[in-house]
């Protein structure tokens, strides 16, 4: 127990609504078409078992994406994934055969597409399996490997612009509360949430923060993000309190005299993964008694909402969010917009 701990000085949270999540339904009559006339030879079930090496063909380009693209070790996993189902999905489940992929064609990329919405995959999971496809035909085209890209032709899925799901005021403050801050798990946690939510950090980018990333003078994180782009982003005074109270208190209980740069170890001292701290905002989610589902992508949008709300201008957001175009960072002014639109109906007298 950490007793006598004194808590940080509290700093207003702005207050932002809660916003549906807008989506177009998936079907197109040529995919639904396709799936009719499917015909009955033996399919992938979704509890197929992923082949266990990986092929070399696929080892390249992921390579290629390393070297070329800088792309994270997610988003290669990501691509990973994504060429290792479609190759058991061409019918050799035991097998890593390249040729499987060599000698695939258009009309077996649309049967895939097809099988994919019977199985009822989300439309955004669909475009990025039909991302990844291109992205690895063309890398065999470009080598030549093959003659054709099987892809050309190949439209991705209507969607409907989806609206990020962010938190009001009362929602932030309640989750930020519910770590017990006398336990030095408990402080570990509510300084990730604070720093989260302060910087608008990804998770992988959170927990990948190393001891000399933080400038603890200037108050601010250097944050290494997608393609291994870094910026510098302030962490404000909050955080910057709760963070210099965890290091003091609580790092050091957790490295158990291990010898580790990173900022916030695990249990037994080890980097902490993704996944586990995705499981300790849903426990505070439960904790908070807060009914729409948080995730850590949900404070990143809660700051940039903020933001915005209160006079930020875009290209700003942009830079500390660590977006490459400024369109991406434009979603975010339909919240603002649509929280004026809520704010007119609820107060005008012919709202």
């Amino acid at each position: 127990m950490l007793a006598g701990r004194a808590s940080p000085k509290k700093t207003l949270c702005l207050r932002v609504f809660v916003v549906p999540f807008f989506s177009e339904p998936f079907a197109t009559p040529s995919l639904v078409a396709v799936a009719a006339a499917l015909p009955a030879r033996k399919r992938l079930t979704t509890k197929s078992a992923m082949p266990a090496p990986i092929p070399p063909l696929i080892e390249q380009f992921l390579q290629h994406l390393w070297l070329e693209r800088g792309l994270s070790d997610n988003t290669r996993a990501a691509y990973r994934q994504d060429l290792l189902l479609f190759q058991t999905w061409l019918g050799r489940q035991e097998s890593n055969d390249t040729d499987l992929l060599l000698s695939a064609s258009s009309t077996d990329v649309l049967e895939f597409l097809a099988w994919r919405y019977e199985k009822g995959y989300h439309p955004r999971s669909t475009a990025r399996q039909i991302s990844t496809l291109r992205a690895f035909y063309r890398y065999l085209l470009q080598t030549q490997q093959v003659s054709s890209d099987i892809t050309a032709h190949i439209d991705m899925p209507r969607q409907g612009k989806a609206l990020p799901k962010t938190l009001s005021e009362v929602e932030v403050e309640a989750l930020l509360h519910s770590p017990d801050t006398t336990t030095t798990i408990g402080l570990r946690d509510r300084t990730m949430l604070e720093l989260l939510y302060a910087c608008g950090l990804r998770i992988s980018e959170l927990v990948n923060l190393n001891m000399d990333n933080v400038n603890w003078r200037q108050g601010i994180v250097r944050v290494t993000g997608k393609g291994r782009k870094e910026r510098l982003v302030p962490m404000g005074q909050s955080a910057h309190e709760w963070l210099e109270q965890y290091v003091k208190n609580a790092r050091g209980d957790l490295l158990q005299h291990h010898q580790s740069h990173t900022l916030f170890p695990g249990r037994h001292g080890r980097p902490m993964t993704r996944q586990t701290f995705w499981h300790r905002i849903k426990h505070y989610n439960t904790v908070a008694g807060i009914r729409a589902e948080v995730s850590p992508h949900v404070l990143r949008h809660a700051f940039a909402t903020h933001l915005l709300n209160h006079g930020a201008d875009l290209r700003v957001v942009q830079l500390l969010l660590g977006h490459s175009n400024l369109s991406t960072t434009q979603i975010y002014t339909h919240i603002a917009n649509h929280r004026l639109s809520e704010l007119h109906r609820q107060h005008h007298p012919r709202g």
